[in-house]
């Protein structure tokens, strides 16, 4: 019988897509505990950030990865006068002395001509040594997801997905099959709610237990997001939010149309 097939086929996609969810949650799991150790190419541990507040700049990361830095980067220049970001997408210097590693990588992507287009200046900064030593400096206190991990676990989700459309679709086709099991389209459609129903608990346990680790934050540095304060309009606010939360509209037209300008 052809069905039969089908539901083989169905059963191995569902399996092998569950299993390696489960071995991907696992390992991030193991990651998790072992975020008290000391991470010996940083010398950075998870409780040295216990008892202090998150940075302005660890914020950004932890809430938005390194674009977020980036434009709070930005933000942070622009509203103290030191760079001018324009409604037509460029920026320009004003001040070429940059207060911490972060606006001195801005600087450098600039350049000496003391202007750039923001869409370009926003990724350069994103991908610079700065951010990346931000990044190695959280993952090592337990605070952010490396990023393989957090590739891994959002791949296995996408494949168990995948599989739960298959299974879905393979179902479909064995109860439209002519004649062999046309009397039987209801036990048919149960075998295969078997896959189904593996997949779909797979999905809802890594709503909610796996959830948390696709995030640039882990749960201890969703944790200390929760208890950072927020002040509408303040650097802290964008650092959480993006530039969404940015009070000024034309430095907030600055930073959200530069995809429009940089094809004009």
């Amino acid at each position: 019988m052809l069905w039969v097939l089908f539901l083989l086929v169905a059963c191995a996609a569902a399996g092998v897509s569950c299993g390696r969810l489960c071995l991907a949650a696992v390992r991030a799991a193991e990651g998790e505990r072992a975020t008290g150790r000391d991470t010996s190419s940083i010398g950075v541990r998870a409780d040295a950030y216990q008892g202090r507040e998150l940075s302005l700049y660890e914020t950004a990361f932890l809430s938005g990865g390194p674009d977020r830095v980036a434009d709070v980067t930005l933000v942070s220049m622009a509203r103290s006068r030191r760079l001018l970001l324009a409604h037509t997408g460029w920026a320009t210097v004003v001040d070429p002395v940059g207060e911490d590693p972060m606006e001195r990588s801005v600087l450098r992507a600039i350049g000496p001509e003391g202007q750039a287009r923001i869409a370009p200046l926003r990724a350069a900064a994103a991908a610079g040594d700065a951010v990346r030593v931000l990044a190695e400096r959280l993952v090592a206190a337990g605070l952010a997801v490396p990023d393989q991990k957090r590739t891994t676990l959002a791949g296995a989700v996408r494949q168990v997905r995948r599989a739960t459309a298959a299974v879905v679709l393979l179902g479909l086709l064995a109860v439209l099959l002519p004649d062999e099991n046309a009397r039987q389209e209801g036990p048919v459609a149960l075998w295969f709610g078997l896959p189904l129903l593996l997949t779909l608990s797979c999905l809802t346990l890594a709503r909610i237990e796996i959830h948390p680790y696709t995030r640039w934050a882990s749960p201890t540095g969703q944790r200390l997001l929760a208890g950072r304060p927020l002040g509408a309009g303040s650097l802290f606010a964008v650092a959480v939010r993006g530039v969404r939360a940015v009070d000024d509209p034309q430095l907030r037209a600055a930073l959200t149309d530069t995809g429009r300008h940089t094809t004009e």
